[in-house]
């Protein structure tokens, strides 16, 4: 038994939170560290993710009534409510839902949780009947750019379906949980999150399609590689003006060359998650090649253009989940050009992390850590760029002889940098903590190693006692 099944069992016991004579009904989430693909999953790109030992835990047992009650001691650390109670019926649509959870900030984080109950009462009505308790803990940090969200949401999923005899995993579960992300909490993310969560395993990278979700076959990273994430102390969140303004000039970026090309975007009316689709690229970015849009469209697409700009132009904004603000300015160029070029550099990247054959293994340890850098600049030039986290690319950069490659993961502005480095290089690794300390006046977490992913773990029942 582990550690949170101990708590568990114990609060059962004694009749707190927990009802003695009911199962419960255990799952974990680990968090993930994005090594290449960042923002390429909401434009059809390829990523290659990592899960974290870091984990979100969570327990649910049903109730006889109709009550959902929450228990999450650490937000109190944050200065929310950490105990909070809804009620099933109060779950009408999704505007109700979303309101329950957007009146107080002291709730906020519960969206994430919420949205899975209203999700399992709309798609499976005859299981998802009555209330539950569900108790969380997480070690995953907040706002580090390593999927606390996700984790959250694929624990919470996997362990009220289960309670309610639903069994949810795979690219479903991945899926179920983005849209709890997007249509409830609100948040535009692309789905490499919630995938990487319930599909990774220890020691294993996920390479991920995401047209909309097509995992292929996990990686492990050749012998005498190894990844680590070292947390900036700059906070960040794909909610930010910076994310959002990114991912809006793609799409603006693609509008353009859909126009220019005779193509009409219509909404997809078939698929759970809302987007946009052509006869060319079935609505992904990611899918034009890097060869025509250099040649035909990159010189065509404007540097910069405003809010105001883009919507006096009358056209449909390709993105169900961003808003055109008049009053922001778009990277147009620099954003459209990264989600096709990322796409080119992770496919190169897992090539490499697979079976290429390079002349040497350094030699293809040094070409995938060009691509990571390559990756980082790019960030930079669309707006996703940040003064902490270039430092600690720079720090590695300036240890070439052991550490290979580091990007800023995620959504960016701010979070975790991943690095790639060569086994036994923990020294050097001290040294760019170190420096950064010194400079930054902050001493960062370190992210090693991985853990197995929400399906790997699957559903413990901890049956109750007589």
């Amino acid at each position: 038994m582990t550690p949170f099944e101990k708590t568990v069992a114990a609060l059962r016991d004694a009749g707190i939170f927990f009802a003695r004579d009911e199962a419960l009904y255990v799952s974990r989430a680990p968090g993930r560290l994005d090594l290449m693909g960042g923002n390429v999953d909401y434009t059809g790109g390829l990523v290659f993710q990592s899960t974290i030992r870091e984990a979100t835990w969570a327990a649910a047992q049903r109730r006889r009534d109709k009550r959902i009650v929450f228990w999450n001691p650490q937000m109190k650390q944050e200065g929310w409510l950490d105990r909070v109670e809804f009620d099933l019926s109060s779950l009408r649509d999704e505007e109700s839902a979303r309101d329950l959870v957007n009146g107080d900030s002291g709730v906020r984080w519960t969206a994430y949780v919420l949205g899975v109950f209203y999700l399992l009462r709309c798609r499976y009505p005859a299981q998802a009947t009555t209330g539950a308790n569900v108790y969380i803990e997480s070690d995953v940090p907040l706002n580090k750019g390593v999927s606390s969200s996700a984790a959250l949401e694929v624990a919470a999923m996997k362990v009220s379906a289960a309670a309610y005899g639903i069994t949810l995993a795979g690219v479903e579960l991945a899926e179920a949980c983005q849209w709890v992300e997007n249509v409830i909490a609100q948040s535009a993310c692309g789905i490499m999150d919630q995938a990487a969560s319930v599909l990774g395993d220890e020691d294993q990278m996920v390479p991920l399609v995401c047209q909309p979700c097509r995992p292929r076959p996990l990686v492990r990273l050749p012998t005498g590689l190894r990844c680590w994430g070292i947390d900036s102390g700059v906070r960040r969140a794909i909610t930010g003006i910076e994310y959002e303004a990114a991912r809006a000039a793609a799409f603006v970026g693609y509008g353009m060359i859909c126009v220019w090309e005779g193509l009409s975007l219509v909404r997809h009316e078939d698929c759970r998650i809302p987007r946009f689709v052509e006869p060319q690229w079935d609505g992904y970015v990611s899918n034009i090649p890097p060869s025509l849009f250099r040649s035909r469209y990159e010189s065509r697409l404007p540097v910069q253009a405003s809010g105001e700009e883009i919507l006096a132009l009358g056209r449909v904004h390709p993105d169900p989940f961003t808003a055109i603000r008049p009053e922001v300015k778009y990277r147009v160029r620099a954003c459209t050009r990264y989600a096709v070029e990322e796409n080119q550099r992770v496919e190169k990247f897992v090539e490499l992390a697979s079976d290429a054959k390079v002349a040497s293994p350094e030699d293809r340890f040094r070409l995938m850590g060009e691509l990571m850098f390559q990756s980082h600049a790019s960030y930079t030039e669309c707006g996703l760029g940040c003064a902490a986290t270039d430092l600690l690319v720079n720090l590695v950069r300036d240890e070439h002889a052991k550490l290979f490659g580091a990007r800023i993961t995620g959504g960016g502005g701010g979070g975790t940098v991943a690095v790639l480095a060569a086994e036994g290089t923990e020294e050097a690794l001290g040294r760019v903590v170190k420096t950064y300390a010194e400079v930054r006046g902050y001493e960062p977490y370190v992210f090693r190693g991985s853990s197995m992913g929400a399906d790997r773990f699957g559903v413990h029942v901890l049956e109750a006692r007589p």
